[in-house]
């Protein structure tokens, strides 16, 4: 079968010049529950008609539902399907595993395909999704040649991959660094390219996460001589062209171009370059024809205004050493670079600023597109021109929004002029359908059978991810551990010799890392069998692929599902419950009122009593699958509005963290008072200090809250586009201490 070409379509003109380029489906999203809700996005009139056109034309169209959703918004989710299901589209892109489990029970008709954001990436993840009625997965960004090929063997399900636009620097799905600054969640479409942003790094030598751990939230400093600025977690955009040959023959069924938010100048530049080469790998051509099919493709590529080009982690090596995907001193800025403003001016309409555009290709015109970015990174801001004077030598007089001037740079993401006009899809004779998603209230999912249940005990839990920390928490005498189960710990856990353990193996909850590549299967899979032969029976998994690491020995192993699994419904909640698991932690970015109402009230047949909370943590912003520390000496670093993040690397990651930690320990009494009586201190992030661990115990014992903590979104929940530009856009600054009236 021939590959598919997959375009975006993140607004008519885009999907004009997806489909005038010759790609064989495009994705789209419309106003709601889609992971690019600040792209235009498409009415439901303009997507009806879209849908007739492309049946027409024999494509076809995927719509995106890809973000996670709260319990309040159920019924919202089900009209959606609903309505989706009358006009069925060739596939919807779902990352909720409640949308799964609502399409499944309710619109068995429509077809689902796992977004990137699901975080797939190994063949039992996806081996485990075909059993729950998914036709195909779009893969992580993460992998190698190798992996594809190793996951094609293990699996006949349809496998998507990204080949072409903007990279996250976090692992796919995992990304909390947006929610955390102020509640826009990556997971829910509202994504603030953290990533993207400009940061300082601190003197490791003075300062970093060694002497910023629990002793910042009780009293301590963050130290570090400030040192030199840089975009440290912005990557090149990845481009895969001379690799389709490769992809090809690894036995890849569709491949994926980014872009909902680029133009449609972008869009049709680079599917036109994809559709060049995909002919000659798709017609079978000889060696000679692909060649120059890619020569071809890559002079059209030169002009897609966007960042330099990288082949990210395709061709990796196992050690990970390549890191040419990220360069510090390459701004997150895409487009072509004008330069900064080196004055400004008044005139009768707009406010002008001088810029020296000498590098670029085309003659600046109103009607083109640019880009804005503060001198210090604060804001970014998109414009069109109403002017463009010349001034000689390549300067430009320019029209600017207000907010810009002396000192901010500037790009061109558009022209006018050189815009390809596109034969339209939509024509204004088609857009009259008036259907829209109806009223309909969801139904309850209905309640997962299974094996009898017994409740873990009640009382406190820790979580480490150092052996040495074990030995520093037992003085607490904790309910239960929770020790992370990375390839050290492993090795020592079935060391020989070894130093007796504070805990008994029978005692210790082994907690498995979201991000679980095709690499890690073999490994992870004898560990876990040596492990539970050693006595270890307690694991918590988060990521689908986990689960079937235990199936021969589930009856004898006990399964928590973990915070990274993001139940954040009733739906998403039932779909777990399925697979038999005898607990559940609630995801760090949950808050109060979203897991109360998930959960139902207190009472005799209520979940809360199989929930962990988690009430102290540093959630992991970024989990990074490369080892930054071969780049960057610090271990600290700060971003322009005053945050702190630490950077903890090993030979296989890199995770990012903030300084200031997640705090809710002294809401456990009205947390108890609401049926929760089982919490996690989670302490898994920097080394831990054994006073730093006596003076937080001491605090949770005796309900006292911590200074200099963030409570995340569990005030304040999610944002939301009705909100606007409040307080929360600010940072954690402003969402900080908390009264007991947030209880």
């Amino acid at each position: 079968m021939p590959i598919e070409l997959l375009a975006p379509a993140g607004s008519p003109e885009a999907l004009d010049a997806a489909i005038g380029e010759g790609a064989d489906a495009v994705y789209l999203g419309l106003k709601n529950f889609n992971a690019r809700m600040r792209s235009t996005n498409f009415t439901y009139s303009r997507f009806e008609a879209a849908l007739r056109s492309l049946r027409r034309m024999g494509k076809k169209i995927y719509v995106t539902v890809n973000t996670v959703f709260e319990q309040r918004e159920a019924d919202r989710m089900y009209q959606l399907l609903k309505y989706l299901s009358i006009l069925g589209p060739d596939a919807l892109i779902v990352q909720d595993f409640g949308v799964l489990a609502m399409v499944r029970s309710e619109f068995p008709g429509l077809k689902l395909h796992a977004s990137t954001q699901m975080n797939i990436a190994s063949g039992r993840g996806i081996n485990a999704l075909s059993r729950h009625g998914v036709s195909r997965v779009v893969l992580a960004r993460e992998l190698s040649i190798e992996e594809l090929r190793s996951i094609r063997a293990q699996t006949n399900m349809e496998l998507e991959v990204f080949v072409h636009g903007a990279l996250c620097v976090c692992a796919s799905g995992l990304c909390l660094f947006s929610s955390y600054l102020g509640g826009k969640s990556a997971n829910r479409g509202m994504c603030t390219q953290a990533c993207r942003r400009l940061y300082t790094a601190n003197d490791s030598a003075n300062g970093g996460v060694k002497d910023s751990a629990i002793g910042g939230a009780l009293g301590g400093a963050m130290g570090g001589a400030l040192s030199e600025e840089g975009y440290y977690f912005s990557p090149s955009d990845l481009q895969l062209l001379e690799e389709l040959p490769q992809i090809a023959a690894a036995g890849i069924n569709a491949i994926k171009i980014e872009g909902r938010m680029k133009s449609a100048d972008y869009v049709g530049a680079v599917v036109s370059a994809y559709r060049l080469v995909l002919d000659a790998v798709n017609t079978n051509s000889d060696d000679d024809t692909i060649r120059q099919s890619i020569i071809k493709g890559q002079e059209i590529l030169r002009g897609d205004y966007a960042r330099s080009k990288t082949k990210f982690l395709f061709t990796m090596a196992v050690s990970r050493k390549d890191l040419d995907w990220i360069n510090p001193q390459q701004d997150g800025g895409t487009g072509i670079n004008l330069g900064i403003i080196q004055k400004t001016r008044s005139s009768t309409d707009d406010k002008q600023g001088l810029v020296s555009a000498g590098n670029c290709p085309v003659q600046l015109a109103p009607g083109d597109s640019i880009r804005l970015h503060r001198y210090d990174d604060s804001v970014r801001v998109s414009h069109k021109l109403k002017c463009a004077e010349a001034a000689g030598q390549g300067n430009y007089w320019i029209s600017i929004p207000g907010g810009f001037g002396k000192g901010d740079q500037v790009y061109l993401i558009q022209t006018k002029a050189l815009s390809k006009r596109y034969r339209p899809v939509i024509t204004e004779k088609s857009t009259v359908s008036k259907r829209e998603p109806g009223h309909e209230k969801a139904p309850l999912p209905q309640p997962a059978a299974g094996k009898k249940i017994i409740n873990f005990p009640e009382g406190l839990y820790v979580a480490v991810s150092r052996i040495e920390d074990l030995y520093i928490v037992q003085s607490s005498r904790p309910e239960g551990i929770i020790l992370t189960l990375n390839r050290k710990n492993a090795r020592y856990l079935l060391s020989e010799g070894k130093k007796p353990l504070p805990f008994k193996p029978a005692d210790i909850i082994l907690t498995l890392d979201p991000y679980f590549p095709q690499t890690d299967d073999e490994t992870l899979t004898e560990d876990i069998s040596f492990l539970t032969d050693r006595g270890y029976r307690q694991f918590m998994v988060n990521n689908i692929g986990h689960f079937s690491l235990f199936r021969d020995i589930r009856s004898s192993v006990r399964i928590i599902a973990g915070p990274w699994l993001y139940m954040f419904n009733s739906w998403s909640l039932s779909f777990i419950a399925s697979m038999e698991v005898e607990g559940f932690v609630s995801p760090y970015e949950n808050n109060r009122q979203n897991l109360e109402r998930t959960l139902g009230p207190p009472g005799r047949q209520s979940q809360r009593s199989r929930f962990f909370i988690p009430v102290f943590a540093w959630p992991t912003l970024f989990r990074i699958r490369a080892n930054l520390g071969q780049a960057y000496d610090f271990t600290s670093l700060r971003d322009n509005r005053g945050e702190h993040f630490n950077l903890i690397c090993d030979p296989d990651r890199s995770l990012v963290i903030s300084n200031k930690p997640f705090a809710i320990t002294d809401k456990i009494p009205f947390l108890k008072e609401s049926g929760f009586h089982r919490f996690i201190i989670d302490l898994s992030g920097p080394p831990l200090k054994k006073n730093n661990y006596k003076d937080l115990m001491q605090a949770v014992n005796k309900g006292i809250p911590l200074p200099r903590i963030s409570r995340f979104n569990w005030k304040d929940g999610f944002f939301t586009s009705e909100q606007g530009a409040g307080s929360r856009e600010q940072g954690t600054g402003n969402r900080g201490q908390g009264t007991e009236k947030e209880a």
